[in-house]
């Protein structure tokens, strides 16, 4: 285990970009050391029994895990941190986003999450082996190459012993993966003990992690950590949207299962959403739509619980936008987010700081949110207000807004939820009603463009296997409108309103703009499959015996440039199609004479 204090790398280590070429090249790259120490032992241990070099396990879960405390001559600084801390130049921006802002006034222990931006030029994949995982995501799940996630749990209590009073430390762990629920649940198995018992209990927990299988979507995992083990399933791009498929794995009693997580993302919708359910739909649409938005909460817990609620509430569509759940005035892109030299990005902001009331009143959306309340407690409605009303630091809750819905208010759903606070029905069970309504008002939504951009494609019998793929046709936004008449979203949704209108609005924003490219880059690999599929199916043999050696080998060129585009993109093509092709290539090689056979085997895979 290599630990690592706040001065800096350790004699002998390495700068990320060299470890990643080490991991490239096949070699492991030389663990961090703490200062002035000597490096671990090179002991065996599962991860190489596996076939993996030394944290591997443990990089396709995390990329490092660091501890924040606080110095009275610095301030925040990371004390500690193990395995790659690559983010020396985000350094100061983490160790802020990582504590609470002064504010706040959290005491005993907070969970909150943030997420932050890769610098560029510096988006090296330590692991493209662990990418292949990504095709089988939902979307909304799938790794952000430009983002990473900081998961913090952060303890502040009195303390006389210490000049400041207070004893103030976070640990956080970074990671790739999106899986809100399930790194919470991590840290609160973890961190509490971290606390009580310093290093060597963190350095255990992380080779425990090095330990974990890998992040496969749709399989059932068993993760121990600490004595405690942990079942799991991450979701897959096959599975019913609205499911939760780990429940029936767990009618049969394990008793070696300690903690059983229903989901690995979902945040708990009702209590985010139950200050301001009554503008639910209101704000679903800001969403969809990628309208700028700030959440001005009182806790980092609050603002990064709405942030993601929010975020969450078009699933099964990503939100292709910025989103920010924990923002603070350090964060490096804080001048780019609060100038008013030019209109406010699409993003969604979580703030804690009064300076954003100023700073931000701006923006054409803002959400001021008081304390969430306890499971079973519903705090008081607020209401949608004008934003020339947000001028003071000590506006009281609201929705500040002038945005005017397309859609008419579901009032249906609002009886709903408010007849089961009146029955004290419980938040989970709240959040599946709420998390089902947002379900079927975004199906409702995307299924016209699903219909019309699936009708986009080129019919199969004009796939050739002499020639190119056939191109998708144009999307063309008033050809989709004039589908909306007959198969609009009224088939779907009782709710009435400016569906055309809500339509034309998203046809400009990001999250339209992601999604289409999505589909058809989607699409544009099935045509690449059919016409690889094609090709198998033709008699390739008769086909050389016509044509010149010259073409031949061209041929044997392109097929295999087919293969390798077939393994790197992914291709949806049936399990024998590669087989098939491979078979070919190898009957037409043999068919050449030997010089040239000898070339074309040493030119790629056969």
């Amino acid at each position: 285990m290599a630990l690592r204090g706040p001065a800096g790398l350790g004699p002998g280590s390495r700068r990320p970009l060299d470890e990643a070429v080490a991991v490239v090249e096949g070699r492991e790259a030389p663990a961090l050391v703490a200062a002035g120490g000597a490096p671990e032992d090179e002991e065996e241990d599962d991860g190489r029994a596996r076939g993996l070099l030394r944290w591997d396990g443990f990089s396709a879960w995390l990329h490092c895990v660091c501890v924040v405390g606080f110095d009275l001559e610095l301030g925040q600084a990371v004390e500690v941190s193990i395995h790659s801390f690559c983010f020396l130049f985000q350094k100061t921006n983490i160790c802020y986003l990582s504590f609470p802002d002064s504010n706040s006034g959290c005491l005993g222990d907070t969970q909150f999450c943030f997420r932050f931006r890769q610098s560029s030029g510096r988006r090296v994949s330590l692991h493209c082996l662990l990418d292949q995982f990504d095709k089988d995501l939902p979307v909304y799940l799938k790794k952000d190459p430009a983002y990473f996630y900081g998961y913090v749990y952060f303890r502040q209590v009195r303390d006389k012993t210490l000049k400041r009073g207070y004893f103030q430390k976070s640990l956080v762990l970074i990671s790739k993966l999106p899986y809100i629920h399930f790194f919470h649940t991590v840290l609160k198995q973890i961190a509490p003990e971290y606390f009580e018992k310093s290093e060597p209990y963190l350095e255990a927990a992380c080779n425990d992690v090095d330990r974990w299988p890998a992040p496969v979507p749709g399989k059932t995992l068993h993760l121990p950590i600490m004595g405690v083990v942990m079942k799991v399933r991450i979701p897959t791009c096959h599975d019913k949207p609205g499911t939760t498929q780990i429940v029936q794995f767990t009618q049969q009693a394990d008793t070696n299962i300690s903690v059983i997580l229903p989901t690995v993302h979902e945040v708990d919708l009702f209590r985010c959403f139950c200050p301001v359910f009554l503008h639910s739909q209101m704000l679903w649409e800001l969403v969809l739509l990628g309208e700028p938005l700030v959440v001005m909460a009182p806790s980092p817990s609050e603002s990064s619980e709405t942030v993601l609620a929010l975020v969450n509430c078009i699933s099964p569509l990503k939100y292709f936008s910025d989103f920010r759940p924990y923002f603070t005035i350090h964060d490096s892109e804080f001048k780019e987010y609060t100038t008013r030299t030019q209109a406010p990005p699409s993003v969604i902001l979580g703030v804690t700081n009064p300076f954003f009331a100023k700073t931000l009143q701006h923006w054409p959306h803002i959400i001021r949110i008081g304390d969430l309340k306890p499971t079973g407690e519903i705090p008081k409605q607020v209401k949608v207000k004008k934003l020339k009303n947000l001028k003071t630091l000590d506006s009281k809750p609201g929705v500040y807004t002038s945005y005017k819905p397309y859609l008419n208010r579901d009032e249906e759903i609002i009886k709903q939820l408010q007849k089961g606070v009146q029955q004290k029905r419980p938040s989970e069970a709240q959040s599946v009603i709420l998390r089902r309504y947002f379900l079927e008002l975004t199906q409702s939504f995307i299924i016209p463009l699903e219909r019309y951009v699936a009708s986009l494609m080129p019919l199969q019998k004009s796939i050739s296997p002499w020639k190119s793929p056939p191109q998708l046709r144009q999307f063309l936004p008033e050809e989709f409108m004039k589908t909306l008449e007959k198969t609009g979203p009224q088939l779907t949704s009782r709710i009435k309103g400016d569906w055309i209108g809500l339509y034309r609005h998203f046809l400009k924003s990001p999250n339209f703009d992601g999604w289409f490219k999505t589909r058809r880059k989607e699409m544009t690999q099935k045509l690449e499959a059919l016409h690889l599929e094609a090709l198998c199916e033709e008699d390739l043999l008769l086909w050389i015996q016509k044509h010149t050696e010259v073409e031949t080998v061209d041929l044997v060129l392109k097929l295999k440039n087919k293969l390798l585009q077939a393994d790197r993109e992914h291709l949806p093509v049936k399990p024998d199609t590669k087989e098939k092709l491979r078979t070919h290539i190898d009957a037409i090689i043999l068919a050449l004479p030997e010089d040239l056979q000898g070339i074309l085997l040493k030119t790629g895979m056969t």
